[in-house]
């Protein structure tokens, strides 16, 4: 169980899968696009809300497990991972879903934990090489 329910007040309490690392997400539906607001120690990230939904559906079709490949914005993403995916042209925004430039990557860090916490993945929590599939 996810401790917090999403809002600016009171966000979602994570863990990356390899559970080293403590972040909060929230959803603020004000913005346009509705975003998710990640925090991890002082770094503010943010990702469409669409993402979830998306990222769902992709994987469901995919029908199997996905390796994560998390990769900062800088670095290219390994192909056929959930990072790769989560900056591609083919997805259905058509790019990135990280919405501040400079700090857009780690996509398949920080999205499926949340998703798994929701109920909509499971997510593997090994030290390295983690995936995920849509439940």
């Amino acid at each position: 169980m996810v401790e917090g329910n999403g809002t600016k007040e009171n966000p979602w309490q994570l863990k990356t899968p390899s559970g080293t690392s403590e972040y909060t997400m929230y959803k603020d539906e004000q913005r346009d696009p509705p975003i998710l607001v990640c925090t991890v120690g002082k770094t503010v990230l943010h990702y469409d809300l669409r993402a979830l939904n998306d990222l769902h559906a992709m994987l469901k079709q995919h029908g199997d497990w996905m390796e994560l490949g998390s990769a900062d914005e800088q670095k290219d993403a390994k192909a056929g991972t959930v990072e790769a995916w989560g900056r591609s042209a083919e997805n259905p925004v058509g790019g990135w879903y990280g919405l501040k430039k400079g700090l857009r990557g780690r996509f398949g860090m920080y999205i499926p934990p949340l998703m798994e916490a929701l109920g909509l993945a499971e997510v593997e929590h090994n030290a390295k090489n983690n995936r995920m599939r849509a439940k």
